[in-house]
């Protein structure tokens, strides 16, 4: 009979992960996030400082396929050698110097893992293909370095090589790494030992 109908719950739809909003409910808040993009950030051991502004922050995002971050650079100041597995980025300088650069993935020879590398200053910009290795550096040792990168991504990732590679939780065999890199285990197992800080916030 009807009296014994039970009506199933209903679960959120999601796409990408993220709860869908039903379109009714949503407000200007969806698509906003305070970020003061404008203020500088401390850096850490390695002199950098990524503030990524994604769906995590602005739910809004989701489905969009963009994201931007700010980045700080101590004077000497680097963000290491790392890969986004889902994005393409482009970087503007806004102040200071920065040289930048990539590797190609692994192309038949003569141009194996081909590295292309730029000085950027206040105004410039380069592009970083998709799920390439690859970093920036302040040359200057005295002043800072600030730029303002998108990533054609809502969830672009970030993998920091040395960090994964040397910092993994349990971490690959000493064995395994010393055999990948070309040196004595005792090496490996130093890099092992030390603290693998991330500069993404």
């Amino acid at each position: 009979s009807r009296n014994n109908f039970v009506r199933p719950k209903l679960t959120p739809i999601r796409v990408n992960g993220f709860v869908c909003k039903n379109p009714m409910e949503v407000n200007a808040d969806d698509f906003f996030k305070a970020a003061a993009l404008d203020k500088p950030r401390v850096t850490n051991k390695v002199g950098s400082n990524v503030t990524l502004i994604n769906v995590m922050q602005i739910a809004g995002l989701n489905t969009l396929g963009i994201s931007i971050a700010r980045i700080d650079y101590a004077p000497l100041g680097q963000n290491p050698p790392h890969t986004h597995p889902r994005a393409t980025e482009i970087l503007t300088v806004l102040e200071g110097t920065l040289y930048v650069g990539f590797v190609t993935s692994n192309q038949p020879a003569p141009n194996r893992n081909k590295f292309l590398s730029k000085v950027l200053n206040k105004g410039d910009v380069f592009v970083f293909p998709v799920g390439l290795i690859h970093f920036q550096f302040n040359p200057n040792p005295h002043k800072p370095a600030v730029a303002i990168a998108a990533l054609s991504s809502q969830n672009p990732g970030a993998i920091t090589i040395a960090n994964a590679v040397f910092g993994s939780d349990p971490q690959i065999s000493d064995d395994v790494l010393a055999k990948a890199f070309q040196v004595e285990k005792n090496t490996i197992d130093w890099l092992q030992a030390q603290f693998w800080e991330n500069n993404h916030n």
